[in-house]
Order: structure tokens, then sequence, then C-alpha cells
């Protein structure tokens, strides 16, 4: 019998086996990108001359493009060349951007290039890769949510090893070394994927249990080409990629209606719920983009590296660092979380996405709460890093309630059939959300007078970011307890619709 490209394994060591093999790639595209994330916009700011507003509108538009291409590498999955192929191009294509990066050319034209073969990558890999695991445990929904917070936990032991390594390799090396680092584990990433690909032989979109269509590989190569060519553009100038962001959201706008009219009654319950949570789920990355922007530079100039416990140093963290307290905690909260998760279905407790939700902000809420907090009392001292590790700790807990499931929400509510392009789609709206994080961010962005000043000069204007950031949490928290009776009616529509149980 002939592979279906939407039957998953009907046993669960071939499920464990498949999930196993799509999360060992995704922990490396991971280990990737954060290790980048970790030194870019210090890169931008420290070796290239940026100013703070230059660099988080930049590393806003890029993370926009880097979150709105897997909506087109969605479609590639989907309909030419299947999930597993298009996940593989992306991870090549993307070992070759940080390599990019690795040259440290000193030019802002060459770190353009770079990031837009990034975002190219990330376009064909991300949606792709989320796809497949989606597939490997459809119709499943306990274990959906079960195998997307594993899956949230497990790629953020990538992200850990290089948000600490390469902070350190810059401080110590330079600038190359981290980003070649960078490149060399996504290699590795590929050719573990390679020795292991047939545990995916079962499993993917319908071009992938098809011969490969040269026409449709050399058409895909030529939109890529092009496609550089047009983010290359988006990077160099501000206004293009800011159109182009808010461009990208109206299209998704306008194909979610499309996808709503065209749906049958039995799926319209699930998909309007799918919707309303993506939007929840954007919300989120507003607050999200301020790791990699205002919280990184509060880290640099106002946040003391020193972590002591009676007055014995433990250890020290760089400005970079300070982001891998993000994916610590998402390790250490994980498990428990799942365990709690598969507990309530054990015995028959609903804990609705919706729910979740909502206590997922109470904690974004809280983290900066602990912010604005230590910004508005720390005088002119530095703030203890302490303080940066149990806010990170509420905000990184709020992410597996919120962004975590984010992905369980597509796979649970989505037709299978449009499935790829859902993914993509919900990555758009966290791009455009992360570019209005970013903006958000510029409203602590000081001048290099300032910026050089004695440490503790800038704690006004980041507890004031801080406190609007808290009072833009409380408001969304609120927001979303109103929509509840909505959220429960459509999931039980959607239940009954499918056949499932209440």
């Amino acid at each position: 019998m002939t592979a279906s490209a939407s039957s998953p394994p009907v046993s669960l060591p071939a499920r464990t086996g498949s999930f196993s093999v799509v999360l060992a790639i995704e922990l490396w595209e991971r280990f990737g990108f954060y290790g980048m994330q970790g030194i870019l916009l210090l890169y931008m700011i420290q070796r290239l001359g940026f100013s703070d507003a230059q660099a988080n509108l930049l590393w806003g538009t890029f993370s926009a493009v880097c979150y709105a291409a897997p909506a087109i590498g969605g479609w590639v999955g989907d309909t030419l060349l299947g999930s597993r192929r298009t996940m593989v191009m992306g991870a090549v294509v993307l070992t070759v951007g940080y390599a990019l990066l690795g040259l440290d050319m000193g030019s802002q034209m060459a770190l353009f290039a770079a990031l837009a073969v990034i975002a190219v990558g990330n376009g064909l890999f991300k949606s792709n890769a989320a796809n497949l695991v989606r597939r490997i445990y459809e119709g499943d929904d306990a274990r959906i949510d079960v195998a997307f917070t594993i899956y949230y936990m497990s790629i953020n032991v990538g992200s850990t090893l290089s948000l600490l390594l390469t902070p350190w390799l810059q401080e110590n090396y330079g600038w190359s070394p981290p980003f070649w680092v960078c490149s060399a584990g996504l290699a590795f990433g590929v050719v573990c994927y390679g020795l292991f690909r047939k545990r995916l032989a079962h499993i993917g979109s319908s071009p992938d249990f098809q011969p490969l269509v040269l026409s449709r590989f050399l058409a895909v190569l030529g939109g890529t080409v092009l496609v550089l060519a047009v983010m290359i553009g988006l990077l160099r100038y501000p206004a293009a990629g800011r159109a182009c962001v808010w461009v990208a959201a109206l299209a998704v706008g306008c194909v979610w209606v499309v996808l709503y009219r065209r749906a049958s009654a039995a799926v319209r319950p699930g998909l309007r719920l799918a919707y309303l949570l993506i939007v929840q789920t954007m919300l989120y990355f507003v607050f999200y983009q301020q790791m990699v922007t205002s919280l990184t530079l509060f880290a640099l100039r106002d946040v003391d590296s020193a972590f002591t416990l009676g007055g014995i140093t433990l250890f020290h963290m760089s400005a970079g660092q300070f982001q891998a307290l993000n994916p610590v905690w998402i390790m250490l909260a994980s498990p428990l979380l799942s365990w709690v998760y598969k507990s309530m279905a054990d015995r028959g407790w609903n804990f609705p996405i919706a729910e979740k939700f909502i206590v997922g902000f109470s904690l974004v809420s809280l983290s900066f709460l602990i912010w604005w907090w230590s910004a508005a009392t720390g005088g002119n001292h530095l703030v203890s890093p302490w303080v940066m590790f149990w806010a990170y700790g509420a905000l990184s807990i709020g992410e597996l309630l919120i962004s975590a499931l984010g992905l369980a929400v597509v796979a649970r509510y989505a037709p299978a059939n449009v499935g790829g392009f859902m993914m993509g789609s919900y990555n758009v709206s966290n791009g455009v959300a992360m570019y209005l994080g970013s903006a958000l961010a510029n409203l602590a962005a000081v001048g290099p007078a300032v910026a050089s000043a004695d440490p503790g000069q800038t704690l006004p204007v980041y507890a004031g970011l801080f406190r609007m950031l808290f009072l833009l949490g409380i408001g969304c928290t609120l927001l979303f307890v109103v929509c509840l009776p909505f959220t429960r009616r459509w999931d039980a529509q959607h239940r009954a619709a499918q056949g499932l149980k209440p």
C-alpha cells in the first residue's frame, strides 16, 4: 500500500523515531539561529557602528522577513517540493548564511546579504519542520500538546549552548569564530538528518511521495535568487522593509478570509479559534522581541555581570549571554508542564489552550513588572543579575504557555490540506509583532554620549519602557479573559464537528 501524506505512523515507537529525526535537525537549526542572535545586535553597534535605533529597527526588519518567509516556504513544501525536501534545502541555505557572517567583511552591505540568505533559509526550513511534527501526531490532540512542548524544550538545548558559547567566543577570539561555529553546527545537523532520514520515509506532504520534478526544483531555485535580491533591498532601506511587513500581514489576512469563506461549516469553528489564538500569540512576540533589543542593551549598560550568593561570586554573564536564561528556564519548566498536561488528560480534565494563554500572559506581565521595579529603584547603581534571572523565568514560562502552544493551535485546528501555509502564516504574524517590538524598544534608544555614560545613567529610560510593557501585558490578559466564552464555544463546536470527545 502506498504511504499517505496525511497518515501518521500507527505505532508509538514509529512516531517517536520520526519525531526524533525532526527534533535533531531543529535543535541544530536553533543552535545556529540563537548563536547568531546572541551577538548580532552587539555586532551591529560595536563592530559596524550602528546607533541603538538603527540596530533595533534592522533587527526588527530582519525578524519580520525571517518570520514572514515561512509562509512561502510552507507553500513550497505543501505543493512543489514536499515538506521534507524543503526543510533540508532551508538548512543548507542557513549554513551558507552563517558562513557569510563569519567572513566579517566589516561592511553594511555584506551584513545585509548574509541576513537575506539567513531569512530565505529560515523561510524554507521553519514551517516545514513544524508541519512534519504536526503530521506525525495528527489526530491525537493530547499527544500533540505534549509533543510540541517537548519539541520546544529540546530545541532550547541547542539555543542554550549557542547563547552561552557565541558571546564567549566573541569576547575571546573576535567576531568571526562564533558565526563560523553557528554554520558548522547546522552543517552537522544536515549530516545527521541524512543518516537517519529513512525514519521519516512515511511522513510528509504529497510531493514527498512523488519523484522530484526538475522543473519545479529549478523554479524554486530561481525564485530563491529573486527573493534574496528583494530581501537585501528591504534590509538596506528600512522604509521599504516596514511597508513590506504590513503588505505581508495584509496578504495573510486576505487569504485567511478566503480560506474561511471557502471552508465547510464543520471546519469554520476551528478556523475562527485558530485565527484568534494566532493573534494572541502574535501579541506575545512584541514582548519576546525585547530580549534581543532593549533587554540586551539594558544588560550591557545597567546590569551587574557577577552572580553572587552570600558574598561569593558564582559566575559572570555578558550582555549577550543573559539571553541564555530564556532557554534555560524553558528546559527547566517544560518537563513539569508536559507532566501536568499528560496527567490532566489521563484524568479527563480539560485545560484549554485559550486558558493556558491567559496564565501565560499573566506571567509575561509579572516579568516586566520585575524589570520596571528594578530599573525604577536602581538609583545610579548596577541592577543585580538575579533580577534578570527571575524575570526571565516568568517570561519564559509564559512563553511555554503561549508560543510553544501556538504551533499546537495550528496543528489542532487548521485543516490538513493547508497545514504548511497556516504554519507559515503563524510565523508571518509573529514577524509583524517582532517588528512592532523593535519599534517599541526604540522608545529606550539612546545616543552614543548617553550610552557611554557611567553605569546606571540610562536606568530611567528603561524604567519607562518596562512600565509601558507591563501595562500592555495586563491589558492583553484582561482582553483574553473577555474572549474566553467565545473560545470555549468554538472549541466545543470544532470537537463536535470532528467527532471528538468534549
